[in-house]
């Protein structure tokens, strides 16, 4: 059934004359009789018997119009919650977000979003960013806010598209007056001092898991600086990184960022390292290439570069 021999039908039993749909059709009435007689045939059996009153439908022909009208109905009403959705009445997105960038970024976003699309709603999916790549080439996502390497040592998957939003530096961090301290140098215009990394080649590290990004990051600045750390925990948590780099645990690798999200008791030393090492990462925006957006995403994506970025992208 196609939606053209659908209509036909039904205008047909509605007029109970061919000759009448046809007019209403703007068909011949002879293009319209091939028609219909071409659905029958398909069909093995007759839709359609003459009265003196005019065609009326047969029972076959009374089930074919019941349906025909379902489906037409169907058809309308999907073409209104189209409309809707194109109008951000109505819809979903499925935003893909680190934990610490949720706590970071969605106070901020998600009340000035819901004022503007009360009805759209917004699934979240939490994961660390490696999870994030994973769940955005298999489509789980409709686009994922998270960070990725700098752009030189990126290996994100090729049908991924990366929209920087703000680049952060990673800081070193230590227990309190640590005895390496006084080869640091203050700089003006940066709030913590620079230090020498290579420095630290005998000082033990608190490194994250392997699978985050932050892990990869520190593998490679720690490669730049020919150093081969001995790792005295591994933890999932960059606040318990920090925290245990506080009770001279190991020194830690932490993005300046997250410090705004979590102050408290805990105050280690943080020190800048130098940009031959590469030490930051990108917060950004991720979308699949060649993936649709729907208008609700690409409000959302437009609203977070707007509040994070100096780079405003405008899908819209």
């Amino acid at each position: 059934m196609t939606e053209r021999e659908l209509l036909y039908v039904k205008t047909i039993a509605d007029e109970q004359s061919i000759s009448k749909a046809a007019k209403k059709l703007f068909l011949s009435q002879p293009s319209l009789s091939h028609c219909i007689q071409k659905i029958e045939t398909n069909l093995g059996t007759k839709l359609f018997k003459r009265t003196n009153t005019g065609l009326l439908l047969t029972f076959a022909g009374e089930r074919y119009y019941q349906i025909a009208t379902d489906i037409m109905k169907i058809y309308s009403d999907f073409e209104i919650e189209v409309s809707d959705i194109n109008n951000l009445k109505k819809g979903r997105i499925t935003v893909g977000i680190t934990v610490y960038l949720a706590t970071h970024i969605l106070p901020v976003i998600l009340p000035a979003f819901k004022q503007q699309c009360s009805n759209i709603e917004v699934f979240l999916v939490e994961r660390n960013s490696t999870e994030l790549d994973k769940a955005l080439s298999s489509g789980e996502i409709d686009f994922a806010i998270m960070h990725t390497l700098p752009i030189c040592e990126q290996s994100n998957s090729q049908n991924i598209n990366i929209y920087p939003l703000s680049k952060d530096p990673l800081l070193l961090a230590t227990k309190k007056d640590h005895p390496l301290r006084q080869h640091a140098v203050n700089v003006k215009e940066l709030e913590y001092p620079k230090i020498d990394l290579p420095l630290f080649a005998n000082e033990p590290f608190v490194m994250l898991h392997k699978e985050q990004k932050i892990r990869q990051l520190s593998d490679l600045i720690l490669q730049k600086a020919n150093i081969n750390p001995t790792i005295s925990l591994t933890t999932k948590s960059y606040e318990t990184a920090r925290r245990l780099a506080c009770e001279g645990i190991g020194v830690a690798f932490v993005p300046l960022q997250y410090l705004k999200i979590f102050p408290g008791d805990y105050h280690p030393d943080y020190y800048y390292i130098d940009e031959k090492y590469s030490p930051y990462w990108t917060m950004c925006v991720a979308v699949q290439k060649n993936a649709y957006v729907s208008k609700a995403a690409q409000l959302f994506i437009k609203m977070v570069s707007e509040k994070f970025s100096s780079t405003i992208y405008d899908f819209m």
